[in-house]
């Protein structure tokens, strides 16, 4: 990282970016800056909004002024994706109009870099269309797979975030498939906060009183000897929801390595599950139908290698 003898800019915000978190408006600033870094000057101080320090939260108003650093990465540094991975990224597009782009994300790769990770889905996208506005609308955790949300304007990005901010509401509605431990014979919702929590040096989430209101409904599709695989309908978008609320029913995520159950996660990789098998299978958002004023349902196909595993399980 560098941060030379270069002098700190003011930028002044207007209509373009109004509503947008600081930490967003960062990353299209300090081009190539990991998040991480982003993170590290807003706490430090070294980022100001009218002179004041800020959260990475803080969303932008009309006629802040905000205070950039100088802070680039050495052209040695610059991170070089794969092509591999972006022909993979390039061809998962569900859906697309001049509003949004919807991608049925590959497991094993993260929606934004961050954590020790050089790039994610979004830093694949924008740097292969540098002059398109991009941002993620909602996040799915990195070995989930399936419908993934991307803003391609500033207008699109508020309104989606609007609905996302009170999906049962809204009539959003976000559909996963998964399959878990056990027989799960009934149609539940689960109704359990969920708060986040460290054990053992190891970021995690519980249910806690004290925690998240959190929402899942869970109905079985299919039941085999030792597992059911369910479709989830989540009212809330907290982190890990689907994980831990299957866990805390007793029936949790095949191949799930920090929830899951050790003993199960081996019979289910005897049967070819290499991966956790979690899947935002479909997705409804209201009136945003570009033809009509109805719902936009786009669905994201199971993967050959989940599908795999189900017809294996069939036998």
């Amino acid at each position: 990282m560098e941060s030379d003898h270069q002098k700190a800019k003011i930028v002044q915000i207007d209509a373009n970016n109004v509503g947008q978190r600081i930490d967003n408006f960062l990353m299209t600033q300090l081009k190539g800056v990991p998040r991480s870094h982003i993170y590290q000057l807003l706490r430090s101080g070294q980022v100001r909004v009218n002179s004041g320090r800020k959260k990475p939260l803080y969303k932008l108003k009309l006629d802040d002024n905000v205070r950039i650093p100088p802070a680039r990465i050495n052209s040695g540094d610059e991170v070089v994706i794969p092509e591999s991975v972006i022909k993979l990224i390039e061809s998962s597009v569900l859906f697309e109009n001049d509003d949004l782009m919807v991608l049925n994300k590959p497991s094993g790769i993260a929606v934004h870099s961050g954590s020790g990770l050089a790039f994610g889905v979004i830093e694949v996208l924008k740097q292969h269309n540098p002059d398109q506005f991009l941002e993620l609308v909602h996040r799915l955790d990195r070995e989930t797979s399936g419908c993934l949300i991307i803003a391609k304007s500033r207008v699109a990005l508020t309104k989606l975030h609007d609905l996302f901010r009170d999906e049962n509401r809204s009539g959003i509605g976000k559909y996963y498939l998964a399959l878990v431990a056990g027989q799960w014979q009934d149609v539940n919702t689960i109704n359990a906060p969920l708060k986040k929590a460290m054990r053992a040096g190891e970021h995690i989430v519980e249910v806690n009183e004290e925690g998240k209101h959190a929402i899942s409904h869970f109905e079985t599709k299919k039941v085999y000897p030792q597992s059911s695989l369910m479709e989830i309908k989540i009212e809330t978008g907290r982190t890990h929801q689907i994980r831990v609320h299957a866990l805390h029913a007793g029936h949790p995520v095949a191949g799930d390595k920090k929830y899951g159950d050790h003993k199960f996660n081996q019979i289910m990789k005897k049967a070819g599950l290499k991966r956790l098998f979690l899947h935002a299978a479909r997705i409804e958002l209201p009136g945003l139908n570009p033809t009509s004023n109805q719902s936009l349902i786009i669905e994201a196909p199971l993967g050959d290698e989940l599908q795999q595993v189900l017809n294996k399980l069939e036998l």
